[in-house]
C-alpha cells in the first residue's frame, strides 16, 4: 500500500473514529487533527504516489506538529514501525517568561478576559499516582507557582500516572534538575528526566500587576495600590491611569477577594466636611455603606459621605496609647469615631465632636456598636464652637478640681487646617492656673516645606502667639505624596497663652496683684510634661 492509498485510508478511519469517540473530547480532537492532517497531506503536490517520496516517521511528525496546538498534549513519534505516546524532552531555550500575558493585550481599556490566554511551554516530570502527594511536599520549592494553576496534571492516557508541573526558572542551564531534586526523585524510584508540556495560560493565571503592565504602554508608571475600606478600594489614580480606569478598577475587583466595589477620588479633600468626589470604576455602586475594623474595633459608615483612611491606624493607636484610664480626651474634629471609640475602651471621659452631620450620625451609631455610648458624649458643632463651648466648660471643671490625678488631652485631626484653629487657646480662661497639669495639644498638619518639623513648630507659634521652642514634639504621621508630609505637633498649652493676663481682665483691679504672682510653666516643667507621653 502506498503514501496515497495510506492516507486515504487513514482519513477515513480517523472520521470514523473521531464519531465513535465524539463523547470523549481528548479523543475526538485527536481524530480531527489526524483527519486534517492526512486530508492535507493529499493537496499537497510534493506528496507523491510512491513511499520513497515521504516516510511513515516525517508523516507522523507532521502530525505531532498539528497536535503540539493542543494544550498538555503529548509528543507522537515513530519508532521501529511502531507508533508509541511520548513526551517531549524540556528544552531550556524555550520562552521561560510566565509571567507576560498576550502582548495583544497592550492599549486595551475595556476589560477582555479571553485576549489574555497564551500557551506556554514548561518543564515536568511524570510520576505514579501513589506516590504523588509525597513528591509534591518535597518538591515544593521547584514547583511552578502561578495564581489559579493546578501543578499535578492527570495523563490523559494513563489514569495511574501524573504530571507535576516545575518552575522552568528553577531549572539548571542544561534543563535538568539540581542535585537534591535528583536525589529526592532517586529515593521514590523516579526518572529525573524532564519532559515538555504545553499548557494554557489564562487571564485567572496573572497577577494584577502582571496584567496592568501587559495593558498600559510600556514605560508608564504602574500601581495596583488601593486602600481597601471594608469590601470598596479606594485608588487615586495618576493622569496617565485614567484612559484605563475602568479595566484597572475591574482587574482590582477580580483579584482582591472581598472587594466588590472600585472607587478613584477625583478632588482633594477640602470641604468642611472633609469627604471627596469620588467616581465609581468598576463593581457595585448602589451600597457605599461598609464595615471594617481597626484595631480591633468595628466601625460602620458610608464612604460616601464621611472621612476614612485606613493608612492612619498606626496614629490612630499611637496618640490612644498616650492615654490613661480616667483621663479626658477632647477629639475637636472626630470623624467616625477612630481617637474617641478606643480612647472610652480605655476608660477615658470622651468629649467628641464633628461637623458633618454624617459623621456625627455614624459616631453615635459606632459608639454603641462598640459599647462606650454613655462614656462618650457627641457634638454636632464648629470646631470652634465646641472649642470655645463644650470645651472650655469641661477644662475649667477639671483645672478646678484640686487633686485632679487624670491628665487632659484634646487631638485635633484635620490636617488641612486644624492648625488654624490653635488661635482659639489664645485667652481662652480667665483667672489664673491653678494647676501645672495643663492640657496637652495633638495637633495635625500637612507640610511641603523642606524642613516639615521646623515649618509645622513655626506656624503652630504663629497661631499660638508663643514660643514652643525645647517644649514641643513633632512627630512625622506619614507621606501623603511626594514633597508632603502629614505631620502631628503635640505640646502643653502654655499657661500664658490658655489663660487671660491678669491686666485684661475687666473691671478687676490688677494693681495689687504682681506679675511674678501667676503661675508660669518653666521649660523644664513642661518639657517633662510633653516628652515622656510621645
Amino acid at each position: 500500500m502506498g503514501p496515497v492509498q495510506t492516507c486515504l485510508f487513514v482519513t477515513f478511519l480517523s472520521e470514523h473514529l473521531h464519531n465513535v469517540y465524539k463523547t470523549n473530547n481528548f479523543l475526538s480532537r485527536i481524530c480531527r487533527q489526524l483527519n486534517g492532517l492526512f486530508a492535507g497531506l493529499l493537496k499537497t503536490k510534493d506528496f507523491g504516489t510512491t513511499a520513497s517520496h515521504i516516510s511513515f516517521p516525517a508523516i507522523w511528525k507532521l502530525w505531532d506538529q498539528s497536535l503540539h496546538r493542543l494544550p498538555g498534549h503529548l509528543s507522537v513519534v515513530a519508532q521501529s514501525n511502531s507508533i508509541f505516546t511520548k513526551p517531549e524532552m524540556f528544552d531550556k531555550k524555550v520562552e521561560l517568561d510566565l509571567n507576560v500575558p498576550h502582548p495583544r493585550v497592550r492599549g486595551m481599556t475595556l476589560l477582555n478576559r479571553d485576549a489574555f490566554k497564551r500557551n506556554v511551554v514548561v518543564p515536568a516530570i511524570k510520576v505514579n499516582k501513589d506516590i504523588t502527594n509525597k513528591l509534591v511536599k518535597s518538591l515544593k520549592e521547584v514547583m511552578i507557582k502561578r495564581p489559579g494553576l493546578k501543578r499535578v496534571i492527570e495523563d490523559p492516557e494513563d489514569e495511574g500516572r501524573r504530571f507535576i508541573l516545575l518552575d522552568p526558572h528553577k531549572m539548571s542551564a542544561d534543563g535538568s534538575l539540581g542535585q537534591p531534586e535528583k536525589e529526592i526523585l532517586k529515593s521514590f524510584n523516579v526518572s529525573p528526566k524532564i519532559i515538555s508540556y504545553n499548557m494554557e495560560l489564562t487571564y485567572d493565571h496573572f497577577k494584577a500587576e502582571e496584567i496592568l503592565q501587559a495593558v498600559l504602554p510600556e514605560g508608564q508608571e504602574v500601581t495596583t495600590a488601593f486602600s481597601r475600606v471594608g469590601h470598596i478600594a479606594h485608588l487615586n489614580l495618576r493622569d496617565h491611569q485614567l484612559p484605563y480606569k475602568h479595566l484597572i478598577g475591574q482587574v482590582i475587583i477580580d483579584k482582591n477577594n472581598g472587594i466588590t466595589c472600585a472607587v478613584n477620588k477625583i478632588n482633594t479633600i477640602e470641604s468642611a466636611y472633609r469627604n471627596f468626589q469620588m467616581e465609581v470604576l468598576a463593581g457595585d455602586e448602589s451600597n457605599m455603606t461598609t464595615k471594617v475594623k481597626e484595631n480591633y474595633l468595628s466601625y460602620e459608615f458610608d464612604f460616601s459621605k464621611v472621612y476614612w483612611n485606613p493608612r492612619l491606624s498606626t496614629e490612630h493607636a499611637r496618640i490612644v496609647n498616650l492615654l490613661k484610664s480616667d483621663d479626658v480626651l477632647f477629639d475637636v474634629f472626630a470623624g467616625v469615631g477612630p481617637f474617641a471609640i478606643p480612647a472610652a475602651k480605655k476608660n477615658c471621659i470622651v468629649f467628641a465632636n464633628d461637623l458633618n452631620p454624617e459623621s456625627y450620625k455614624w459616631l453615635q451609631r459606632n459608639c454603641k456598636l462598640n459599647k462606650v455610648d454613655t462614656k462618650v458624649q457627641v457634638f454636632n458643632m464648629d470646631g470652634r464652637e465646641f472649642m470655645k463651648g463644650p470645651m472650655k466648660e469641661e477644662l475649667i471643671k477639671q483645672l478646678s478640681l484640686k487633686e485632679r490625678k487624670s491628665s487632659l488631652h484634646i487631638v485635633m485631626n484635620l490636617p488641612a487646617m486644624a492648625i488654624d484653629f490653635l488661635d482659639v487657646f489664645q485667652d481662652l480662661l480667665d483667672g489664673e492656673p491653678s494647676s501645672t497639669e495643663l492640657p496637652i495639644v495633638h495637633c495635625h498638619c500637612f507640610s511641603k516645606h523642606e524642613n516639615p518639623a521646623q515649618d509645622v513648630q513655626q506656624r503652630a507659634e504663629a497661631c499660638l502667639g508663643t514660643s514652643l521652642e525645647g517644649l514641643c514634639s513633632v512627630e512625622l504621621v506619614r507621606n501623603v505624596a511626594p514633597n508632603k508630609d502629614m505631620m502631628c505637633i503635640s505640646f502643653c498649652l502654655p499657661a500664658e497663652v490658655l489663660y487671660k493676663p491678669p491686666s485684661s481682665l475687666a473691671g478687676v483691679d490688677n494693681t495689687q496683684q504682681p506679675e511674678s504672682k501667676r503661675l508660669r510653666l518653666t521649660e523644664d516643667t513642661l518639657d517633662e510634661k510633653v516628652n515622656p507621653v510621645l
